[in-house]
């Protein structure tokens, strides 16, 4: 069984997911207009180490079960949880199709860093080992079946992340041959970009739960 779930406002869900945007917002500051195109290593390690503190002390702040886990044990959890996700996405965008040459390593592992901190840390930081947690917050059910605020701010951006970075790989196969086409530039904006709707969508969903809960009880 799951631990009890953690009972939060829309407004500290909306705090949580502006933290997590400062974090990306700084980043892109720091790098300046056009990195990620010209020198998408440089971006991508801004991108990791502004958000990777502030993911992993939001999101442990919301952690299950505060009771018995403590914010040190859930914070540790999410810095667990940053390779081995990032070891997981790597993977997958081999797998897919990413190319696995030596000028291509240093930023796919930053991407994949990014990328575990959209989809892996978060759940890592709130649920631990919880295999039924991981399972309701990751699957496409919990829009349909949960009540959790936690779990849709977790899976909606994730899940976001995830479709914007294979719908951002769609246009590297064509021979249009702009900057912005190679690995990882594209897959990157579009995972960023529904990492970011995907924190929009979770917050209107869960208005809409908690007003349906007032108006039904």
């Amino acid at each position: 069984m799951g631990a009890e779930a953690t009972q939060i406002s829309a407004f500290t869900t909306a705090a949580a997911h502006t933290v997590c945007f400062v974090g990306l917002a700084v980043a892109h500051s720091l790098a300046g207009r056009g990195v990620l195109v010209s020198d998408p290593t440089l971006a991508l390690r801004l991108l990791v180490v502004c958000e990777a503190p502030l993911v992993i002390v939001v999101f442990s702040l919301l952690r299950r079960d505060p009771k018995h886990y403590s914010f040190l044990k859930a914070a540790a959890r999410g810095l667990l949880g940053l390779p081995i996700g990032a070891f997981l996405n790597a993977f997958g965008a081999v797998a897919l199709g990413a190319p696995v040459g030596i000028k291509f390593w240093t930023a796919t592992i930053y991407w994949s860093l990014l990328m575990s901190l959209f989809t892996f840390v978060p759940a890592a930081c709130v649920f631990g080992a919880s295999k039924v947690d991981w399972q309701n917050a990751l699957s496409y059910s919990v829009y349909f079946t949960s009540s959790d605020v936690v779990e849709y701010m977790i899976s909606m951006p994730s899940h976001g992340a995830v479709i914007g970075a294979w719908l951002g790989a769609c246009p590297m196969p064509l021979d249009w041959e702009r900057p912005w086409q190679e690995w990882p530039i594209c897959v990157t904006y579009g995972a960023i970009a529904g990492h970011l709707i995907g924190m929009v969508a979770s917050l209107i969903l869960i208005v809409a739960q908690k007003r349906r809960v007032q108006v039904y009880s």
